[in-house]
């Protein structure tokens, strides 16, 4: 498997209700420094995500992804 494939693997497992229901899940993929812009501008942060509960189930899809080396051992995904 590539490194694209893998990412792709990770970013689509965000995406089932059943890692985003659950706080170790997202604990586990989530580095600590973790942090994202939503659709609606606001931030999210690491802290947020693995209260109980989780993220919470939406209806999600993943399209066009990309992923973009930025540096030794590090990639961006869109």
């Amino acid at each position: 498997m590539s490194l694209k494939e893998h990412i792709l693997q990770l970013e689509k497992s965000l995406l089932e209700p059943s890692t985003r229901s659950d706080p170790a899940k997202l604990g586990a993929l989530l580095a600590e420094s973790f942090f994202e812009f939503g659709s609606s501008g606001n931030i999210w942060h690491k802290r947020k995500y693995t209260g109980p509960g989780g993220i919470g189930v939406r209806e999600m899809a993943l399209t066009d992804f990309e992923m973009h080396p930025l540096a030794d051992g590090v990639v961006l995904a869109t």
